[in-house]
């Protein structure tokens, strides 16, 4: 579908709702923060909160609903997070049991949702920069990998860090971290910069989530904390049912980009 670039959220959201559109939302109505989708029952919502707020890099939170309410009243109260994202993961127990459309089938009166930044969030700030971001320009998804970087344990919830990568030229760096450091509220700079098996990456090529993207002559690999970290904890720490986004596949919010940076 053309020209997403320029709907605006309430538009991307209908579309995602009544099924025309449900792919990767990176590049969406530029301008609006995107956002990653945590679901848990109240049973392990406090344990999941206080893990987002002792891992605020790859967890910075942007809204939590009332348990039982669908409807993240901060950043979009017209929207429904069972229903306004391309594709939803479901996990039982730590496993992966289906990729879904629509979460209400599955919505209990007792589920908390929890919206964590994105880094899409920041993406328009590198173009308007001169930072020309792949997976973009591509029409793909961003590539994502599991690393060695652990978190903080809160109860049940551990894990290491999930990470993303975007190629970066080499006169660029710099640049690219003052610009994403200004947006602390969804990841801010990067966690690491070059050398992928420091972190314990070791194959670009193949990453765990997303699609691989090359990394030219002259360019960096780049990495960002990254929001399907709650992903990977939940096969850690085996929740009974946690609902996730589909790696790239984002809630867009009514509020600007501009409003988690920092001037």
């Amino acid at each position: 579908m053309k020209n997403l670039a320029g709907k605006s959220p309430r538009e991307i959201r209908e579309l995602i709702r009544t099924n025309q559109f449900n792919g990767p939302t990176a590049g969406v109505a530029r301008g609006y923060a995107q956002a990653n989708l945590a679901v848990l029952k109240k049973e392990d919502a406090f344990s999941f909160l206080l893990f987002c707020q002792r891992n605020q890099k790859p967890c910075p939170l942007l809204d939590v609903t009332e348990p039982g309410s669908p409807i993240p009243s901060l950043v979009a109260p017209e929207g429904d997070i069972r229903t306004d994202i391309g594709s939803y993961r479901i996990y039982r127990n730590g496993e992966l049991s289906e990729e879904v459309q629509d979460i209400t089938p599955f919505w209990e009166d007792d589920m908390v949702g929890f919206l964590i930044g994105c880094s899409f969030t920041f993406e328009h700030a590198l173009i308007n920069n001169g930072i020309p971001i792949r997976h973009i320009d591509l029409g793909c998804n961003v590539p994502m990998y599991k690393s060695n970087i652990a978190c903080t344990r809160a109860g049940k919830f551990d894990g290491n860090m999930v990470v993303s990568m975007k190629p970066v030229k080499e006169k660029d760096v710099v640049r690219a971290v003052q610009v994403t450091s200004r947006f602390p509220a969804v990841h801010g700079g990067p966690v690491h910069i070059g050398s992928p098996e420091t972190i314990g990456i070791q194959d670009l090529a193949a990453p765990d989530f997303g699609d691989a993207v090359s990394v030219d002559a002259g360019e960096v690999p780049v990495f960002w904390a990254c929001g399907v970290t709650p992903q990977a904890v939940a096969m850690h720490a085996k929740p009974e049912l946690m609902i996730t986004h589909s790696p790239g596949h984002m809630f867009v919010t009514d509020v600007s980009d501009e409003q988690y940076g920092v001037l």
